[in-house]
């Protein structure tokens, strides 16, 4: 397990762009057979990628829940949502299984001992992108189809932002202790999201990209609003962005990434809005 820790405003405004990437970018996500972990003691987010493709593999493979955590199991004190990005895929939790095709969510509320992940066709491997934070108190583990999400239309071709925001492990959809979770998908033309920009001082946030074809990139920015930095993305990365950050991206094509985010509260809205004209 990779882990990262917290850089301040004033270090990251003298960072190169190697520092910035070894810090806040999460490259080779999904391994085949595989799961990866990236702890960030932002917020205390694991930010992780399942990719069992012709073997069933544990949510644990690379964990030691006591030297990691301090605790007798990963989840024992954690709560873990995912949605899967690739083909029909299953995941068993203590022996109960749930089914996920493309696009399908899950939550796994604290209290879950054994997670388990397989596909039902290596041709066509399931693709599980995870995030974990830390939890006070168990919830229900729920599944939460595509088409049950909360679809959000937003933005518009004129902006170059016309866009669904599909809310997943939402308040408007389920109850959680601090972990929200969605994905936002472009459409053909448009290409930028999280525009205006803004930040949330009580939450930070966590971005993956995919369906970004390989010879295509996202500039994501981040950073103070006045003290802007960007990073380049390519197809199944993900960027950390702190509190204080803004994050934001412009793609060479159009793309869809999912989004995470934890901290103080669940509400949606408590964005603190930067003008357009005011980034620096």
């Amino acid at each position: 397990m990779d882990i990262r820790y917290s850089t301040g405003k004033e270090p990251f405004k003298r960072m190169t762009t190697e520092e910035l990437r070894k810090e806040f970018l999460i490259t080779n996500i999904f391994r085949k057979n595989d799961v990866s972990a990236v702890y960030s003691h932002i917020d205390r987010i694991v930010t992780m990628g399942a990719y069992p493709v012709d073997e069933e593999v544990e949510l644990t493979k690379h964990i030691d829940p006591m030297k990691d955590f301090g605790v007798d199991f990963f989840l024992q004190r954690r709560e873990l949502g995912m949605i899967n990005i690739g083909g029909e895929g299953k995941v068993a939790v203590d022996g109960e299984v749930y089914d996920l095709v493309q696009y399908d969510g899950l939550y796994i509320g604290s209290g879950a001992k054994d997670v388990r992940f397989s596909s039902v066709d290596p041709k066509r491997p399931a693709k599980f992108y995870m995030c974990s934070t830390p939890a006070h108190c168990h919830y229900p583990n729920k599944k939460i189809e595509y088409k049950t999400a909360k679809h959000v239309p937003a933005g518009s071709a004129k902006d170059s932002n016309l866009r669904t925001i599909n809310q997943y492990i939402h308040p408007d959809v389920l109850e959680t202790c601090q972990l929200s979770m969605g994905m936002t998908h472009l459409e053909p033309g448009s290409v930028w999201n999280t525009m205006p920009a803004h930040t949330h001082e009580r939450r930070m946030e966590v971005y993956f990209y995919f369906d970004v074809p390989e010879d295509q990139v996202v500039f994501h920015f981040m950073g103070e609003p006045q003290e802007t930095r960007h990073i380049v993305m390519h197809n199944d990365e993900a960027v950390i962005n702190p509190s204080w950050s803004i994050h934001s991206g412009a793609g060479t094509t159009n793309y869809t990434f999912i989004w995470a985010m934890c901290g103080e509260n669940r509400t949606y809205t408590d964005q603190d809005w930067i003008k357009t004209k005011d980034l620096r």
